[in-house]
C-alpha cells in the first residue's frame, strides 16, 4: 500500500510540490483538490504529468465509499473500503442544527466492551490520520458540500475503535480536520468518545485542542462496569473522575458521560440514584442512550418506559441529562454492526 496525500497537512503538501519540482502555486490547488474530497486523479486543476508523479507515491483514494444505506428517519450510514481492502463504517445524522458525521478511527477494535460490534472481529489496525478524514471529505463530497459551505457540520468520534488507542493519528487528525483553509470544523463542533484510557485523556489536556470530551461510562461502580467494560479492569471510575476534573480546571469545559441503558444491568432506580450521588455537582451531562441490540451479544435493551422513568429520574435530581433520540436502528445504526454483517455475509457467499 502506497502513502496517503490525506495525511498531509498543507505545509507538508507545499514542501512536496516543491520537491516534485512544480511551482509553489500548485500546492493550493492540490490541497483544495483533495479538501474536496477527489481522488488525486479527478483534480482538473493540475497537469496530468503532476498526477503521475504524486500517483508514483500515493494511493489516488484513501478511501471509497463501497455502500450505503438510508434509514427510514433520514440517517445515512456508509460502508466505506480502504486502499488496501480493509472496511470501516460511518453514519451521517441529520439535525436541526445541522449534519452530524459518525467516524471511524480504527479498523475493529481491541477494547471488547460487550455491547459493541466493533469489538467482535478484534482490533485488524488503526487508521492513519489521511484515513480518518477522507471519510468527511467523501461525504461532505456526496451530499453536495464544498470547503465554503459543508454539509458535514458537526464530527464524533464515536465509530469503530477507540480514538485514544490510535493517540497520535487522532492527534494528527484533528489538527487538519480544524485547520484554516481546510475543511476547518471547530474543535467545539467535535465530540471525542473514549471508553476511559485515564493516561491519554490526561495526555490530551495539554493538546489545546477544546472538543467535547465524552465517556462511556454505562455503569455506577467499578464491579459492575467490568462486566460489559474490560477497561474497567485497568482505569476506575474515580480515576476517570478525577481526569474529567482536570479536563474541566484546563479547557473550561463541561464534560460528557454516555450511559447505554441495558435491561437487567444498569437501568433501574437504584442505579439512577447511584450515578446521581456518583456525579451530582459535577460540570457535567448525562447522554442516555437506548442500546442498540448486537444479534451476537446477549444484552437487551432496556424498554422506553424504563428509560424515561431512568431520565426523570435524574433530572429531578439535579443532574443535566437527555435522552438520545433513536435513529438509524433500521440500518445496524450501531457501531460495528455495518461491518460485521456485510463480512458475515460474505463468509456465506464463499
Amino acid at each position: 500500500m502506497k502513502r496517503i496525500i490525506q495525511d498531509l497537512n498543507y505545509n507538508q503538501i507545499e514542501e512536496l510540490v516543491l520537491s516534485l519540482g512544480e511551482k509553489r502555486f500548485r500546492a493550493k490547488q492540490l490541497y483544495n483538490g483533495i479538501m474536496q474530497g477527489k481522488n488525486i486523479s479527478q483534480i482538473s486543476d493540475i497537469s496530468k504529468a503532476f498526477k503521475e508523479k504524486l500517483l508514483e507515491q500515493f494511493e489516488d483514494s484513501a478511501i471509497e465509499i463501497e455502500q450505503t444505506f438510508l434509514s427510514s428517519d433520514g440517517t445515512e450510514k456508509y460502508l466505506f473500503r480502504l486502499a488496501d481492502g480493509n472496511l470501516i463504517e460511518g453514519v451521517l445524522m441529520r439535525y436541526k442544527y445541522g449534519n452530524t458525521q459518525c467516524i471511524s478511527t480504527q479498523v475493529g477494535c481491541r477494547m471488547g466492551c460487550k455491547f459493541c460490534a466493533s469489538t467482535l472481529g478484534g482490533l485488524i489496525r488503526n487508521l492513519t490520520s489521511g484515513e480518518i478524514l477522507s471519510q468527511i471529505l467523501k461525504v461532505n463530497a456526496l451530499q453536495g458540500g464544498t470547503v465554503q459551505k459543508r454539509q458535514v457540520t458537526n464530527l464524533v468520534l464515536m465509530g469503530s475503535g477507540e480514538p485514544f488507542d490510535n493517540y497520535n493519528e487522532v492527534i494528527t487528525f484533528l489538527k487538519n480536520v480544524s485547520a484554516e483553509g481546510g475543511i476547518n470544523i471547530s474543535p467545539r463542533n467535535i465530540s471525542l468518545s473514549t471508553c476511559g484510557l485515564v493516561d491519554k485523556i490526561n495526555d490530551f489536556i495539554n493538546e489545546d485542542i477544546p472538543l467535547n470530551l465524552t465517556i462511556s461510562l454505562h455503569n455506577t461502580t467499578d464491579e459492575e462496569r467490568r462486566r460489559t467494560m474490560p477497561i474497567a479492569n485497568k482505569w476506575s471510575i474515580a480515576q476517570i473522575l478525577q481526569a474529567c476534573e482536570n479536563y474541566f480546571k484546563k479547557t473550561g469545559r463541561r464534560y460528557i458521560f454516555e450511559y447505554s441503558l441495558i435491561h437487567g444491568e444498569n437501568a433501574d432506580k437504584k442505579h439512577a440514584n447511584e450515578l446521581i450521588a456518583l456525579l451530582k455537582g459535577k460540570p457535567c451531562h448525562v447522554n442516555l442512550i437506548r442500546l442498540n441490540e448486537v444479534k451476537e451479544r446477549s444484552l437487551a435493551a432496556a424498554d422506553e418506559k424504563s428509560a424515561q422513568a431512568f431520565l426523570a429520574t435524574l433530572q429531578k435530581g439535579g443532574i443535566s441529562a437527555t435522552l438520545r433520540r433513536q435513529i438509524g436502528s433500521d440500518i445496524g445504526g450501531a457501531c460495528g454492526q455495518l461491518r460485521a454483517g456485510y463480512l458475515n455475509s460474505k463468509k456465506t457467499e464463499e
